[in-house]
């Protein structure tokens, strides 16, 4: 069961056929996926993840989405050029109940900045609570003032709020000039 909506939340979020999207600690596909249908053909969606078993399930959901260019990357984030991608190549970075499991959350949002064009998004969305152990342990759980926190620290401005549904959070971003 999945409790954001990932074509509601990519709605929100500006992206436009042709884009090159990365999908960073992108676990089974499924906003990638949503991604690819925006993006469409002309586009890539590069679907990043540490977990080698995350990203053959990944595989498994996209392999419908035969018509778009799916590229799926081992990597990890917390390394610098972590996700093998060349600095300032796509134009929008997802983040999906990421910043809750990473260590180095610096080094990961270093890493979207890295690989952002200049005016590029990084789409951020996480879990606003434990819910009594339906997300994450409560010590995990990244307050939204902290991500706001964090973001500003790693050169991102809060463009807006996205509709991340109950039980999450969730930003547009830019980097700062």
């Amino acid at each position: 069961m999945r409790f954001a909506d990932p074509r509601h939340i990519i709605a929100q979020c500006g992206l436009r056929p042709g884009m090159h999207v990365a999908d960073f600690g992108a676990g089974a596909g499924y906003f990638a996926v949503a991604a690819a249908d925006v993006v469409g053909r002309e586009g890539i969606v590069y679907v990043i993840d540490i977990q080698q078993d995350l990203l053959t399930k990944a595989m498994h959901v996209a392999r419908d989405e035969q018509a778009v260019q799916f590229v799926f990357v081992h990597g990890d984030l917390e390394q610098p050029s972590g996700s093998t991608l060349p600095d300032a190549s796509v134009e929008v970075v997802i983040m999906t109940n990421l910043l809750f499991q990473v260590e180095d959350k610096a080094a990961v949002l270093s890493e979207a900045r890295r690989v952002l064009t200049s005016n590029g998004r990084l789409v951020l969305v996480d879990w606003s609570d434990s819910y009594g152990g339906m997300g994450p342990i409560e010590e995990y759980v990244i307050a939204e003032s902290e991500a706001r926190t964090l973001l500003s620290k790693a050169g991102f401005e809060v463009e807006r709020a996205v509709d991340a549904g109950a039980y999450h959070y969730g930003f547009l971003c830019r980097m700062y000039a």
